[in-house]
């Protein structure tokens, strides 16, 4: 199993490393598997000045999967925007098709009081986020800056486009309906079709589907409804499936409901289940070198990589159970820490989870 490591920007390479540490533990005990490292981001962009080098392009070709930290930072705001990390970020999803973003939003027990919201709101909290990744607004052309006449004169104006195939609905479509069937069964499909054309072909292909489902309870609801009721009454959901652009924001929401965005991993897939797995969080250049970021996201998003892409379900619960344990025992990072807990670095995070291990 060949796998392609992007440590990233910020605060990337401290929690990649300990995600490592852990997968190298399990290589020990016999799981077969190979790092290569490479360039994606800030460090691309100073390296090379291409945000998604070829040399890291054809690595991730040819790896099976891509553990992937997180990119960017102030420091390249200012570049043009095509060679911004985030653009990396964007043509490496892009290249390798990896369509079907799955982000779960697991509360654990322990964590109930680090939580935005009451724990009687968010007690037993475990939801699936399905987030179309490659298409959407993020990639329709023709999109720009230019300089027009307005109401207000001539001026600058931008724009972009939100676009979406059948084909690209019906394909995360059906990685939403199959999610729903390993799980209780129900799927929530999130749109804006009251006003915008796009989701309303997106509503319609989605109902459509829900006839080869007929063991899964399909709903439907409009994002800023969702937005609402994901504080409101989070638990109403199990499986949720969205477009690009309501995905991003609506995954992000549903992380502070399980205490911190650092607690949140994310598998992106393509047709055949190879996968760029990375934490649903940035590069929190604030805290980057300090030694104090979150590695968990980064270490469970291994065990996604574990389990969709290598289909290794027993590595993968050995350390999802790991974190389980080590939370139980009440170390936390800065971002989950509460008085009673032990407060830990990054790397002593790493520590306890491979004596979990």
């Amino acid at each position: 199993m060949k796998v392609c490591v992007l440590a990233g920007d910020g605060i990337g390479p401290e929690i990649t490393a300990e995600a490592l540490r852990v997968l190298e533990a399990l290589r020990s005990d016999g799981l077969k598997i190979e790092f290569e490292h490479a360039l994606l981001g800030g460090g691309a962009v100073d390296a090379t000045g291409d945000p998604y080098p070829e040399a890291t392009s054809k690595l991730a070709r040819e790896a099976d999967a891509i553990l992937l930290g997180a990119v960017g930072g102030p420091k390249w705001d200012t570049l043009p925007r095509e060679q911004r990390p985030e653009r990396g970020l964007l043509r490496i999803r892009a290249e390798l098709g990896v369509f079907a973003n799955l982000r779960p939003a697991i509360l654990y027990p322990e964590l109930a009081n680090a939580s935005s919201l009451k724990p009687e709101i968010v007690s037993g909290l475990d939801i699936l986020i399905v987030r179309e990744l490659t298409g959407d607004i993020y990639f329709g052309q023709p999109r720009g800056i230019e300089v027009r006449d307005t109401p207000w004169g001539e001026q600058r104006v931008g724009w972009n486009t939100m676009i979406y195939a059948e084909e690209e609905i019906r394909r995360i479509g059906r990685v939403a309906f199959e999610a729903a069937r390993k799980r209780s069964k129900r799927l929530c499909s999130v749109d804006k079709m009251n006003v915008l054309e796009c989701t309303q072909l997106w509503r319609e292909v989605i109902t459509d589907m829900a006839k080869d489902y007929p063991d899964v309870e399909l709903s439907h609801m409009l994002v800023d409804n969702a937005a609402m009721q994901l504080v409101k009454a989070p638990k109403q959901f199990d499986v949720v499936v969205t477009g690009n652009m309501f995905g991003d924001i609506l995954s992000d929401e549903a992380s502070m409901l399980t205490g911190s965005i650092g607690m949140l991993p994310s598998a992106s897939l393509d047709a055949n289940n190879k996968g760029l797995y990375e934490p649903s969080h940035g590069s929190a250049p604030d805290i980057a070198g300090k030694g104090v970021a979150n590695p968990l996201a980064t270490i469970l998003s291994a065990a996604m990589m574990l389990r969709y892409s290598f289909g290794d379900e027993a590595s993968a619960v050995r350390i999802e159970n790991a974190v389980r344990k080590v939370l139980a025992q009440g170390y936390r990072t800065g971002d989950i820490f509460e008085p009673g807990t032990t407060r830990v670095g990054t790397k002593q995070m790493g520590d306890a989870v491979l004596a979990a291990l």
